[in-house]
């Protein structure tokens, strides 16, 4: 049938499963828009305060389903609105489909009002991206993008669509979407039994987790292998949560912010198994002595990712659930009492810990939040101190309930990412978890979350100061507090939430804690909570740039 490009692109979205789009109009997406007016029973479009919203948003819808995510812009600063959600997407493997809008055909490259070129731009943070100049081809170049975005290591793609092409009349044919194919055609014999051989030799193996465990959905498929071969688990900051946080084997996460046990352990294993993870500097710290008495063994669905942060002894590369599928149909079940009662005897000895008093504490604070959810919440997260609390003192036991900016560190991310994930389950509690600068940065999206009552509950750990990067500035850089003092500008964060129209509670004692999170879930609306915290608290344990894990600040 005859359809106008719009109509052509609507019904693509809807072939591939997409009901829900986060955007914001502008002149080059008109006709996109007047078809949504037409389309709005078969698909959401949620208008964001901003387009980097949106692109977080939709992040946070993949992230929290393994759909794929779908933002929409115009063209020109629309386009560019989009790039550090993009960036941020494609750091963390999360499927991704950014739609722009741009001039007509005969406009481009002429400097034309709001003409950007964006796949120029996009280029090195997408997986692919297309502009669309023919409308035969808009049809399948939409169901292209949505196979990259999904097939091998996940990632963001990205569709310009020049104006005139939405305008002008197709034809289109209903297809099936494509089934992304999972098949081992590099997984051949030989590679399993040395695999194999590396770890029934192994006297103290160690697992490292990564997110590629979560996008894989091999959560299940990874506790059977941990517990067959007997190896402790430890995790990625993006692992988290693709092994239930109260397993025995679990010794949480691993690296600069990392548990005394789990940067213990991989120094000393003999055997370290790499699962869905990319070896990134935030995990190894010194290169040369990163698990420098073990042979390492790198499971992953990336090629490239093989031996590029670290040389393995030996890789397999293919989809993670269907190898480790094969592993736990080999491999027999394996005993290491020593091994596992000697990481047992760390974790008792060295517990995360803090500085308990009557003083309201951020870690305190993320406890409660873990205990009265019982892990059940989605928890977004901003970045820096927030994010690395929340990491350490929250019981992630469920894939799929950590939501935060790993490789591109992005401020401002959490909140729209807590609307895209609770869009996504509506009936999952959602919390964000922020610092005072971070949620400065986007606090314009508590206008979206009001407007469609999408009730997240943001909990602002507010020290006055740009924590993260004050810490390394007291620890590194001698007390130097350039430009991180936030208190000469101090706003009020309960009163900006009140007059977004959201629900605002003030804490600044210990004993209010628990009764203002409770309150904040039963009011199912948008939730700002104010927590006023000291600005000298500190993540710890952190182990400085470039130093062996061994090296832990403690105090």
């Amino acid at each position: 049938m005859q359809l106008t490009g719009a109509e052509i692109l609507l019904e693509c979205l809807i072939e591939q499963g997409v009901d829900t789009i986060f955007g914001y109009p502008g002149g080059a997406v008109l006709n996109i828009y007047d078809a949504l007016y037409k389309y709005e029973q078969m698909i959401r479009h949620v208008l964001t305060a901003h387009e980097q919203g949106a692109s977080h948003a939709a992040d946070g819808y993949a992230r929290a389903t393994g759909k794929v995510g779908v933002c929409l812009a115009t063209s020109g600063p629309g386009a560019t609105n989009l790039v550090t959600g993009i960036a941020t997407a494609y750091m963390d493997s999360v499927p991704m489909v950014a739609i722009t809008g741009n001039v007509a055909l005969p406009l481009l490259g002429k400097d034309s009002f709001q003409e950007v070129d964006i796949t120029g731009i996009t280029m090195p943070i997408t997986k692919h991206n297309f502009i669309v100049k023919n409308i035969n081809e808009l049809a399948s170049i939409v169901r292209k993008a949505f196979y990259i975005a999904q097939e091998g290591r996940p990632g963001p793609v990205l569709i310009d669509i020049p104006k005139d092409i939405t305008a002008q009349l197709g034809e289109y044919k209903y297809e099936k979407p494509r089934v992304v194919d999972k098949s081992l055609n590099e997984l051949d014999e030989v590679s399993v039994a040395n695999a194999i051989g590396l770890i029934s030799g192994a006297k103290k193996p160690y697992l490292y987790i990564g997110g590629g465990v979560i996008t894989a959905e091999a959560t299940e498929e990874l506790k059977t292998f941990a517990e067959k071969i007997q190896a402790p688990v430890s995790s990625s900051l993006m692992g988290l949560g693709g092994f239930t946080s109260d397993h025995p084997l679990f010794t949480g996460m691993i690296g600069m912010h990392g548990t005394r046990t789990s940067n213990a352990a991989v120094s000393e294993c003999d055997l370290l198994i790499a699962v869905g993870a990319r070896f990134s500097d935030r995990v190894i710290g010194k290169v040369s002595e990163f698990a420098n008495s073990a042979q390492i063994l790198h499971i992953d669905v990336d090629p490239a990712e093989i031996n590029k942060n670290i040389v393995t002894t030996h890789h397999l590369v293919g989809d993670i659930k269907e190898v480790l599928k094969v592993l736990n149909s080999k491999i027999n079940n394996q005993e290491r009492p020593e091994w596992t009662k000697k990481i047992k005897e760390w974790k008792e000895k060295y517990p995360l810990s803090y500085c308990e008093d009557d003083s309201l504490k951020p870690q305190y604070i993320i406890e409660k939040i873990s205990e009265i959810t019982n892990g059940d919440a989605i928890i977004t997260t901003e970045v820096g101190q927030n994010q690395m609390w929340t990491a350490q003192y929250y019981q992630f036991k469920k894939p799929r309930t950590f939501v935060s900016s790993g490789g591109l560190g992005t401020m401002g991310f959490g909140l729209g990412a807590s609307m895209g994930a609770q869009v996504a389950c509506p009936d999952k509690t959602v919390f964000n978890i922020s610092g005072d600068g971070c949620f400065r940065m986007n606090c314009n999206e508590l206008a979206t979350a009001v407007e469609y009552n999408i009730p997240v509950i943001i909990v602002i750990l507010n020290n006055h100061v740009l924590g993260m990067v004050r810490q390394w500035q007291n620890i590194f850089y001698g007390g130097r507090f350039s430009a991180t003092n936030l208190e000469g500008r101090t706003t009020d964060f309960v009163k900006l939430a009140e007059a977004y129209g959201a629900v605002a509670y003030n804490i600044t004692k210990k004993e209010e804690v628990e009764d203002t999170i409770r309150r904040a879930i039963a009011v199912k609306k948008p939730v700002v909570i104010n927590c006023e915290i000291d600005k000298d608290e500190k993540v710890l344990p952190m182990v400085p740039p470039g130093a062996p894990l061994s090296h832990l600040i403690l105090e």
